[in-house]
């Protein structure tokens, strides 16, 4: 079993990476295979609309979302997307990867588990935490919860290691989506996954 973390944060050792590094610990505790990737720092642009991943199953712009990231999310039980907060909203670059990593991959994504982290130093976190969340329910997938909303506080690099809250938050999420990608696990060699209805678009605008 293996988890996915994308850290949207541009600074190395940021406190959003404390922040992942506290549920890491976590998953490792219980057996569950982790990787980190910063992406805050990259050059990424945004979906063209192009309608290129539809003929060919993957996004027209060769970077990292096609290249490392799209078969790395394939392969995961759980992805955990982690970001600093700018203006109450989750970094761009992390939202130009994530608008182009969900709609250009066809793979079934349904019951693999999700969680969203974000990071402030005073406000912001719940709009951000939102954000994020739309990513998951859009798919399918499965959205783990703690003791509170998934959010740690600090302004400066390293002030989230004092936020006791915050890392005890970390912590109690990561041991809920450990529960919960095993649960999973075991419910698809018993029932297997649940079966999916065509899609039936409609419109607004007739």
């Amino acid at each position: 079993m293996k988890v996915l973390m994308i850290n949207g944060s541009p600074r190395a050792n940021s406190n959003t990476g404390i922040a992942l590094a506290e549920m890491e610990k976590i998953f490792l505790k219980n057996g569950i295979e982790t990787e980190i990737i910063q992406i805050g720092n990259m050059d990424i642009r945004g979906c063209l609309g192009c309608g290129y991943c539809f003929k060919n199953g993957k996004c027209a712009i060769d970077d990292i979302v096609n290249n490392e990231l799209a078969p790395k999310f394939e392969e995961c039980d759980g992805l955990v997307i982690g970001s600093p907060v700018f203006y109450a909203s989750a970094n761009g670059t992390l939202i130009s990867l994530l608008d182009r990593l969900f709609y250009s991959t066809q793979f079934n994504k349904s019951m693999k588990v999700g969680a969203a982290v974000c990071v402030a130093r005073r406000g912001g976190c719940s709009a951000a935490f939102d954000q994020l969340n739309k990513y998951f329910t859009i798919s399918g997938m499965p959205i783990a919860s703690s003791q509170y909303w998934n959010s740690v506080y600090g302004r400066k690099a390293g002030e989230a290691s004092e936020d006791e809250e915050g890392l005890q938050t970390m912590r109690f999420l990561a041991e809920n989506m450990s529960f919960l990608i095993k649960s999973i696990a075991l419910g698809k060699e018993k029932f297997g996954i649940p079966e999916k209805e065509k899609w039936t678009p409609t419109h607004f605008i007739r």
